[in-house]
């Protein structure tokens, strides 16, 4: 793919752009929009993008964000912004690939999330922060937990889907059972069952969390890419 940057033609890979990739591919189904800007619908993640940076892409980008609410965008390049539009956070990223990755046995001990488990894994989330995750997150892919005394203690799962590649997301832990190495088993698990249908695992960090790129890599995920994150509102 060819996206003209000036006069300059710049090659890019699909991963460059995975929002967009994901609502033109397998996650179409989750989208809202049309053929110059989609979102996922609220309920599922607040993720958005654009064909292009025309103006034309822009605008459309903008109708899809809700007066009184977010969203995020992530890509490897940073996109201007329509009138009426403030990056109210702005950070930076990785993206991280695994390009040889060995699956391994799925743990008997790790269960399936399911709509049961909702409330549960938005309690999680809210107090660990590992991305953003919404009550209907879960439809995205697989998630798995595993549970102590009854509690999640942990979880991770699959989000981005698109032709050849599936994020591994969602990869949280609670403070009371932190140091176990449930990150690790479950990061590889997920990412093993990516592996075992075909499609090549890939995964996003912010670039301050030194912790989770070291446990990433040493899994075998490698840096690909650095990504542009904003939080986008009218202002």
């Amino acid at each position: 793919m060819l996206l003209e940057y000036g006069n300059k033609p710049v090659a890019t890979h699909t991963l460059d752009r995975p929002i967009w990739a994901a609502l033109t591919s397998r996650q179409s189904g989750f989208a809202l929009g049309g053929a110059l800007a989609r979102r996922f619908e609220p309920e599922v993640g607040a993720f958005v993008d654009t064909l292009d940076d025309s103006d034309a892409s822009l605008a459309a980008m903008k109708a899809l964000v809700p007066e009184d609410g977010f969203v995020y965008r992530l890509s490897a390049q940073a996109h201007p912004l329509p009138p009426g539009l403030v990056a109210e956070v702005t950070a930076m990223g990785v993206q991280m690939v695994a390009d040889a990755f060995e699956p391994t046995p799925h743990p008997p001990e790790l269960l399936r999330m399911g709509e049961a488990d909702v409330s549960e894994m938005l309690a999680l989330t809210a107090l660990t922060k590992p991305g953003p995750f919404f009550r209907r997150s879960h439809e995205l892919g697989r998630y798995w937990g595993i549970r102590e005394y009854g509690r999640l203690a942990a979880m991770a799962g699959e989000r981005l889907s698109l032709d050849g590649f599936t994020e591994v997301s969602g990869v949280c832990t609670h403070p009371d059972f932190q140091g176990r190495g449930y990150a690790a088993k479950l990061s590889k698990a997920v990412a093993s069952l990516i592996v075992q249908r075909g499609d090549q695992p890939f995964l996003h960090a912010y670039a301050e969390n030194a912790g989770a790129i070291r446990l990433y890599e040493a899994l075998g995920f490698r840096w690909r890419a650095d990504v542009h994150v904003a939080v986008l509102r009218h202002g």
